[in-house]
């Protein structure tokens, strides 16, 4: 009974007019930004997380997580309609849910997009409402020691899923891990890394960093395909719900990757891009028509789609429960939470139950809303795509400037966010992702702090980090996860110098 009394206390919370307008604008945005290619959740929450540091801490949360599973909606749209994945953990549903499009059927494939998205994010929250609580309690027992192996283990998890080259990630995560170290330590008070510039005493802004690296970059990767022509197909409102063979071909991949969408969302680096490939790759095992996959199969479009919506949900799992972000989405909510004084972890849950619940309970109502906004507002979307990038990208740079300068009315920061742009977008070019960069900068200072409050507790030694299982595990599970993936890279690239020199 206590679940079901903690779920309507969560329901009162996010009935109050605020919260509800919250969760409405971040449902809204989410799937705007879905819709829109090129600019992603990721960018869409680091313009708007400045705004949410003058309001209560449950609404601003409320807000940015709308805006994370709202774009999981939202993705879909374009991936069918224009063969463009409005955001990556949407690019599998372009194999095909465009080929669905073209072939006269874009009505049935936003449609099991959205209902499948519906149904795994329902079924995802009720996961989470079992398992953090669960998991928060066993969270007490861990100490720094613990706490330390399990974020080292959360960041080599990043980097050995990261899509690109292994090598490239862990540099992209050392570079991270650096930037993080610049400014005051928390107790020597030294300060580190400055080079002599007073507007990096304080370290190095999540914000100006994020806004940069994903915002700015992205307008400028965006820049050099401005006057590209868009084909969008046409669809009708009484064209999009499936029928009952859609239906019975799409049951099995909706249960399916709702599965492998919520456990895979839990493991740090897990998250919705890796859970829609790995569901799609399992539907194209498992069907009885694999050469149908490609050219249409609404399987292919059902599993993934139900897959990262699952995922956008169990994400918040070790968020809220270990305070460990499974993605860098999830790294901006921990950065958030921070900013509002909130501490979390384990006792996030006890000691702010109205932010647990009270997001938990939004993002319930946030999926009804989708659901409606999805359907009867495709048309609106199919328009929003025709207007040229050309006029987009001076308001997204605007938002850019706005949301670094406001934080500490600091010019200094503005520097720092157009540095991170043009570094951001010459990393992409070069193949490296931000996206490692982004969480190891956020899990950089609870490393340190964690690594050096267990070795004080342990008088300096070093044997706290192997004699206990809850520490030995996760960092063996890391050195085993390093080494599999580095000396491949490292025999590969050996044979490559080798084959150049004959």
């Amino acid at each position: 009974m206590s679940l079901v009394h903690d779920l309507f206390y969560g329901f009162g919370i996010a009935m109050q007019p605020w919260n509800l307008l919250a969760c409405f604008l971040g449902v809204f945005i989410g799937t705007l930004v879905g819709v829109l290619p090129g600019i992603g959740p990721v960018g869409a929450m680091s313009l708007l997380l400045p705004i949410t540091f003058g309001i209560s801490p449950v609404t601003g949360i409320i807000m940015l997580a709308g805006i994370y599973y709202g774009s999981m909606y939202g993705g879909s749209t374009t991936s069918i309609l224009v063969n463009i994945p409005g955001e990556a953990a949407s690019v599998v549903t372009c194999l095909d849910g465009h080929q669905m499009a073209l072939k006269g059927r874009a009505g049935p494939a936003l449609g099991i997009a959205a209902f499948g998205s519906f149904i795994a994010g329902t079924l995802g929250l009720i996961g989470l409402m079992f398992l953090a609580n669960i998991l928060a309690r066993v969270a007490v027992i861990f100490g720094p020691a613990e706490y330390f192996a399990l974020m080292w283990l959360g960041l080599s998890l990043v980097t050995y899923l990261t899509q690109g080259s292994v090598l490239k990630g862990l540099t992209m995560a050392g570079l991270g891990l650096f930037l993080s170290l610049i400014g005051q330590d928390v107790i020597t008070g030294k300060v580190r890394f400055a080079f002599g510039l007073m507007g990096l005493v304080d370290g190095v802004g999540l914000v100006p960093l994020v806004m940069g690296m994903f915002g700015v970059s992205e307008v400028l990767l965006n820049l050099e395909n401005l006057y590209e022509k868009r084909e969008v197909m046409k669809t009708r409102l009484r064209e999009l719900l499936p029928n009952r063979e859609d239906w019975k071909r799409s049951a099995a991949p909706i249960g399916r990757g709702t599965l492998i969408g919520f456990f895979l969302g839990i493991l740090p680096g897990g998250g919705s891009v890796i859970s829609s490939f790995v569901s799609y790759a399992t539907e194209k095992k498992l069907s009885k028509h694999p050469e149908e996959f490609g050219k249409g199969a609404i399987e292919g479009v059902a599993g993934p789609e139900s897959a990262n919506n699952a995922a956008s949900s169990s994400g918040f799992i070790p968020l809220f429960s270990l305070g460990i972000p499974a993605n860098v989405i999830m790294a901006l909510l921990l950065g958030a939470l921070m900013i509002h004084g909130l501490r979390p972890g384990p006792l996030l849950i006890t000691e702010n139950p109205e932010v647990f619940w009270g997001t938990v309970a939004s993002m319930y109502m946030g999926n009804v809303m989708l659901l409606v906004l999805n359907l009867p507002l495709i048309g609106l979307w199919v328009q929003i795509l025709k207007v040229p990038y050309r006029t987009l990208f001076p308001l997204i740079l605007l938002f850019c400037f706005i949301g670094a300068y406001s934080i500490s009315a600091n010019t200094f920061d503005l520097y720092i966010m157009l540095v991170f742009g043009i570094l951001g977008y010459a990393f992409r070019k070069m193949g490296y992702e931000p996206a490692p960069l982004v969480l190891a900068f956020i899990l950089g200072p609870m490393l340190e702090q964690n690594l050096r409050q267990a070795l004080i507790l342990s008088e300096g030694s070093m044997a706290v980090f192997v004699t206990r299982p809850l520490t030995a595990a996760p960092l063996l599970v890391s050195l085993i996860l390093l080494l599999s993936t580095i000396l491949p890279s490292l025999r590969r690239k050996r044979k490559e110098v080798i084959t150049e020199e004959d």
